[in-house]
């Protein structure tokens, strides 16, 4: 299974994706390169910016993906 359809299944079953879900659930530290590829191919992937706090207190925003 290629990246890409791991992505693809993960957001097919309704759940939505940061870039450390990525990794430490899928194993793919480029995110954002294979989301830009499956929009290229025509997939409505939406990115939502949320606020997290960091390991050192701060709130930091990152893009959360979802079908």
């Amino acid at each position: 299974m290629s990246q890409q359809d791991r992505i693809l299944a993960h957001l097919q079953a309704g759940k939505k994706l940061t870039r450390l879900d990525s990794w430490s659930e899928l194993g793919i530290l480029e995110c954002p390169a294979r989301i830009s590829e499956l929009r290229s191919k025509g997939w409505p992937i939406q990115t939502r910016m949320k606020e997290v706090v960091n390991r050192y207190g701060e709130t930091v925003r990152v893009a959360e993906w979802s079908l």
